[in-house]
């Protein structure tokens, strides 16, 4: 019986992205584990008959003597397991985990790239020292993992071209997948108005200043905008809250009905900087919605221009309201554009699609 671990830095991740790899692998007689610090979802990995394990990570501490301990409390953790693969998802578990792993024998270690964050959008001083901090350590840490997945195109030729990444260690596989058969559209309330619908935590780098202008621009419309996300204060790119209850839209903050809120929209809408593969483009193409998104890395892996929805330029507040008027105004249009959406979420993001992917990784 092969042991398999998945690592990360949030409970949450794993439970809302990587559980239906997981429990696929439990299905084919894996032993998974689930390595992550104590959150609300730590419970629930038992339901799924994944077992899970806990070590303790400051997410944002650049303390050198604190993510040395970080590295060993893994290394801690993945030493008895005599594991057979080791995934890691996101920067720190890639970086570290590939160490702790390395040190514990692990013979299959797989890192995951799911985006390169804000670090890469913000240009201060500081911003460009993580940076290089960052990319020293994948350096590394790729060294010592036998694969290196990215989850878009963009983010894999940069590692390949910076020489991050050795060629024969990357792989392509587009998101973490979408249940096509949870995220589908079942009824669509008739209603008098255009319902726009942004989902993205409210910081700058998703574009929340575009939305909010493109909702200004479009005030006399019969168009109503809705934000749905929270603030999140420690990021160097968090919206205020004054702004965020200041124009003509309609903010949230945090909401747990997020299929219900995409089954009422008739344009969804993301004008992020930067993304790995956002997670509600997907769900809004699996539920056969419009898209008017960015031409950016990331964004344009789940948006066929003209096909399934409009590129735009990124920061661009004229270009997004023009194409947001263009759809509320050609009711064809959108059920034309939503069912490309539908089909092409489940031809190339479909879970069952992504997780044969990881299986052909695993067992290569």
């Amino acid at each position: 019986m092969r042991k398999i671990a998945f690592l990360s830095h949030l409970d949450l991740n794993l439970y809302l992205f990587r559980l239906p790899i997981m429990v696929a692998l439990v299905e084919r007689g894996y032993t998974v584990y689930a390595i992550c610090p104590r959150g609300e979802k730590f419970h629930l990995f038992e339901q799924h008959g994944i077992k899970a394990l806990e070590y303790r990570i400051k997410r944002k501490s650049l303390n050198p003597i604190k993510e040395i301990s970080t590295i060993r409390s893994i290394y801690k953790v993945l030493k008895p397991l005599n594991l057979d693969i080791l995934q890691n998802f996101t920067a720190k578990p890639n970086t570290y985990g590939s160490i702790a792993g390395h040190l514990a024998k692990v013979p299959l270690i797989v890192n995951t790239v799911t985006g390169l964050g804000s670090f890469y959008i913000d240009t201060s001083k500081k911003s460009k020292l993580i940076k290089k901090i960052m990319e020293t350590l994948y350096k590394e840490a790729n060294k010592k993992a036998q694969y290196c997945i990215f989850q878009n195109s963009d983010d894999m030729q940069y590692f390949i071209d910076k020489k991050l990444v050795s060629k024969e260690k990357a792989i392509l596989i587009k998101s973490s997948g979408i249940n096509t058969e949870k995220f589908k559209l079942e009824k669509k309330e008739v209603t008098t108005s255009i319902n726009v619908l942004m989902i993205a935590r409210a910081i700058w780098h998703k574009g929340i200043k575009e939305f909010y202008e493109a909702a200004k621009l479009l005030k006399d419309e019969n168009i109503k905008f809705t934000l749905i996300g929270d603030t999140d204060d420690g990021n160097i790119s968090c919206a205020s809250k004054d702004f965020l209850t200041s124009g003509n839209v309609n903010w949230l903050g945090h909401r747990d009905d997020i299929k219900e809120q995409i089954e009422k929209c008739d344009i969804f809408v993301l004008p992020s900087y930067r993304e790995g593969v956002p997670r509600t483009l997907l769900e809004a193409a699996s539920m056969s919605k419009p898209i008017v998104t960015t031409d950016t890395v990331g964004c344009r892996e789940v948006v066929d221009d003209n096909i399934n929805g409009f590129l735009v330029p990124v920061a661009n507040s004229e270009a997004l309201a023009q194409k947001i008027k263009l759809l509320s105004n050609d009711e064809m249009l959108r059920k034309n554009m939503g069912k490309a959406s539908r089909l092409k979420a489940e031809k190339e993001f479909d879970i069952s699609v992504v997780v044969k992917q990881y299986l052909r990784v695993y067992n290569a």
